[in-house]
């Protein structure tokens, strides 16, 4: 299995805590990573305990002191901001493979890798989405009372299309954020409790997304978030969390695990509206058809 985030180890162990730690545990959670950061003192305080009570929790996640934790904390924060440039440059990039004597060179040592990585990412994505989160994120994506706004990234943008040019196949009301900033700026404005948005983030996050998800947490609607095993930080405004791997034989982080998520949940989503979908299809076919567009 992957390494599991800080984060989501301090999430996990929280029912191992005791009363006092599980406070650090959630004051740590709640200003995420910036709290990492943050002088034992300081935590302590926040969290109304003793600074050895802040010592211990940090020792229940296997860290020697709080030295030790915010040094595993730079390393992945490190590892969550690195960029193509900076993959390449360390090499290693990608999963490793089983036998490191594997020949990665050329045609067929190129195909074997990329096969062992990918599947093995693709394969440990899935097995780590909850079913819970898989069912919500259907139920959000498929109600017809809800108005769906889909927005991605650099090269996420892409899959915030493709999972958009589906749901408009099965469903009304779904739309892509616009570029434009009057356009953006309008639909943004309008947003109200009936609003569902779709965020693609991955690491080196992007600042506007955030905003982006506050002002439709403070509207009332509902965020659904893709992003990778780091977490974007929209995660801390977002009701649904899909996190992908992103390894990949290249310095680029793959999104090929992201796109088996993304047709897990169409094919949620298709078996939840039933024959509304179908019907839905239908009518878009017809009218295809009249336009000569098929």
């Amino acid at each position: 299995m992957a390494p599991v985030t800080l984060a989501e180890d301090i999430r996990q162990r929280l029912g191992e805590c005791s009363p006092a730690e599980r406070k650090v545990g959630r004051v740590l959670l709640a200003g995420w990573p910036a709290s990492g950061f943050e002088t034992i003192a300081t935590l302590a305080e926040r969290a109304d305990v003793s600074a050895p009570t802040v010592i211990r929790f940090v020792n229940r996640l296997g860290y020697r002191g709080f030295p030790d934790f915010q040094a595993a904390l730079r390393a992945e924060l490190d590892e969550r901001n690195a960029s193509p440039l900076t993959l390449y440059t360390a090499g290693g990039y990608g999963a490793p493979t089983e036998d490191d004597s594997v020949d990665r060179t050329g045609p067929a040592g190129l195909l074997a890798y990329g096969r062992e990585v990918f599947t093995s990412a693709v394969d440990r994505t899935l097995a780590e989405v909850t079913p819970h989160d898989l069912e919500r994120a259907v139920q959000l994506l498929a109600d017809p009372k809800r108005r769906i706004t889909l927005v991605g990234g650099r090269f996420s943008h892409l899959f915030a299309q493709y999972l958009g040019l589906h749901l408009m196949q099965m469903r009304d009301e779904v739309r892509m954020l616009p570029d434009r900033p009057v356009e953006r700026t309008a639909q943004l404005s309008s947003l109200g409790r009936r609003d569902v948005l779709v965020v693609f983030d991955y690491r080196r996050y992007e600042e506007d997304k955030v905003t982006i998800a506050e002002l439709v947490r403070e509207a009332g609607g509902r965020v659904v978030l893709f992003t990778d095993t780091w977490l974007s930080p929209v995660s801390t405004q977002a009701e649904v969390v899909l996190s992908s791997q992103v390894g990949a034989p290249s310095p680029y982080d793959s999104l090929v695990p992201t796109l088996a998520v993304v047709e897990t949940v169409v094919a949620g989503i298709v078996a939840e509206l039933g024959d509304k979908a179908h019907g839905h299809m239908q009518g878009g076919e017809e009218t295809a058809r009249r336009l000569g567009l098929t």
